[in-house]
């Protein structure tokens, strides 16, 4: 992806997802487990962004990780990676663990768990993969398999300087409350692109990431 060519962050709100927020009881372990071994029909918000740039041939095949981290204390979170400014795709951005699949990827949720590993050090052995989300087609030419894993501490994060420059995580429950969800647009040589936001703290969470964080919220409220 070409470096992007104006600030997300300074583009104002044009609206609220405004939806109420997911009970926090379906945020425990044994819910969330439950509601991926027998999902409740739903329909995904987003499945395919509008490209940012003309484009030909196929989308790239990729899958992330959605780690969702049991914390005792303040409840469950999101594991996420801030990605080096130096990359060529999505330079700087918030992102999941993940990246494209390898021809010796058995499967997506392979590609999730390697790439997991590699990104932030978290062993597959750790990771409790509990479903899957509805493919992502990302503007920028990525078909994106959301892998769901829940992650149980203790376990131990050491990031790859070259990809990663920070891990944090964010709470379930922030993330899964519709008034923390704003919709911004933006101007691409292929058009306008209206897409969602989720500012925490100092973190900017935005385009396919929250786009992804999207279809979760409804799949868990559905």
């Amino acid at each position: 992806m070409a470096r992007l060519h104006f600030d997300p962050e300074l583009l104002p709100v044009d609206s609220l997802g405004g939806e109420e927020a997911v009970a926090p009881d379906r945020l425990r372990d044994e819910a969330l487990r439950a509601r991926f071994s027998n999902p409740p029909p739903w329909s995904p918000e987003i499945t395919v962004e509008r490209l940012v740039r003309p484009m030909s041939g196929p989308l790239t095949e990729a899958a992330v990780l959605l780690p969702i981290v049991l914390r005792e204390e303040n409840g469950p979170t999101i594991l996420f990676t801030q990605r080096a400014a130096h990359l060529n795709d999505h330079a700087g951005q918030i992102s999941f663990p993940g990246g494209r699949m390898e021809s010796y990827d058995e499967s997506p949720i392979a590609t999730a768990l390697r790439e997991t590993e590699e990104e932030v050090g978290i062993s597959r052995s750790h990771i409790d993969v509990i479903g899957t989300l509805p493919e992502y087609h990302t503007g920028t030419g990525f078909r994106v398999t959301p892998v769901v894993g829940i992650v149980k501490p203790p376990f131990e994060v050491k990031a790859d300087p070259f990809e990663v420059a920070e891990v944090f995580e964010v709470p379930l429950a922030f993330l899964m409350d519709g008034m923390h969800h704003q919709r911004r647009t933006a101007e691409f040589v292929t058009g306008n692109r209206t897409f969602y936001v989720m500012p925490y703290e100092r973190f900017f969470i935005w385009g396919a990431t929250a786009g992804m964080l999207r279809n979760l919220f409804h799949f868990l409220r559905a």
